[in-house]
């Protein structure tokens, strides 16, 4: 047993929390890429993304940023189509139809939010199947939900993707989800449940209508927070011994020169010594994103041959 310290309440707890780095699992999967980018080659095959940026939210552009040099350090093509925000939804659509039958890319990326005055619905369905590298199109849902998945969501993926490389025990597990967005938390769900090597997990999802989350988290021998609230789970709310899984990245204004620093949606300092494990945040999901959406572009082009 020990004191943690680092919470204004002293609590006795007996853990040693492990720290569950996105790094090394996604240079892993970078270094195995690299070598299908190679093979590939010789067949003179250049894996190739589109990026669509509509208007100037700055995460948006920095995740295009991000994403870019990832696919350029590894020999594969990416180009971002920059729309400002007063694109109209007919010419956006134009745009994704000739990208469709162009087979210079075989991925179509979408940076969402999309302006107000668009059905991101309509655009997201305008995408073809075949190169919906996101995993949002009703039809690859379809796929996943039957557990015969094409293209899995990125970042769900990415989490199932640092459950294997810590090898933390899935299966016959209660697993809590926090939040339900088509993004993260129902593709979560689809994931864990199904009969997979990583899966075959019970699985509670809690959102805004969930009259006491801490019900349902305090059960949990694995926790996913994708909530997109700062803070939101607490070490009070968990039992020890808990694997924990942080999506959220929220910024939160301070006196810093930036003026930002960025957390998670779990109180990091209050579960450490509860927690048996927990992502970091940044450094823990965040660069698994991008590298699932490397592997989903590549194996797009794979799928094209």
């Amino acid at each position: 047993m020990k004191w943690n310290q680092r919470n204004s309440d002293l609590l006795m707890v007996s853990v040693e929390t492990q720290i569950l780095k996105g790094k090394p699992v996604a240079d892993a999967i970078k270094a195995k890429l690299s070598h299908e980018v190679e093979v590939l080659a010789t067949q003179n095959i250049i894996p190739g993304l589109a990026a669509i940026l509509v208007g100037d939210d700055p995460a948006s552009q920095v995740y295009v940023r991000s994403k870019q040099k990832v696919f350029e350090k590894i020999n594969c093509y990416s180009e971002t189509f920059r729309l400002s925000a007063e694109t109209t939804e007919a010419k956006l659509l134009e745009l994704i139809s000739s990208l469709n039958v162009n087979p210079k890319f075989h991925g179509i990326l979408l940076q969402l939010p999309l302006p107000s005055y668009i059905d991101s619905q309509k655009v997201l369905l305008a995408i073809s199947p075949e190169k919906d590298v996101d995993g949002f199109h009703p039809i690859n849902v379809g796929y996943l939900l039957s557990g015969e998945p094409h293209f899995i969501p990125c970042t769900p993926n990415g989490v199932m993707k640092i459950l294997k490389h810590y090898d933390i025990p899935v299966s016959g597990k209660h697993t809590v989800i926090v939040g339900r967005s088509n993004i993260v938390g129902k593709p979560m769900f689809a994931l864990l449940v199904q009969k997979f090597e990583k899966g075959n997990a019970t699985v509670t999802i809690c959102h805004t209508g969930t009259p006491d989350i801490k019900v349902h988290t305090k059960q949990a021998d694995i926790i996913i927070a994708a909530a997109g609230i700062p803070n939101l789970i607490t070490g009070d709310m968990i039992s020890e011994g808990v694997d924990i899984i942080d999506v959220g990245i929220n910024r939160v204004n301070d006196d810093s020169e930036r003026g930002y620093h960025l957390t998670g949606d779990v109180n990091f300092d209050s579960v450490l010594g509860i927690a048996n494990s927990i992502t970091p945040v940044p450094g823990g999901v965040g660069p698994m994103t991008i590298t699932m959406l490397l592997s989903n572009t590549i194996q797009s082009a794979k799928n094209f041959i």
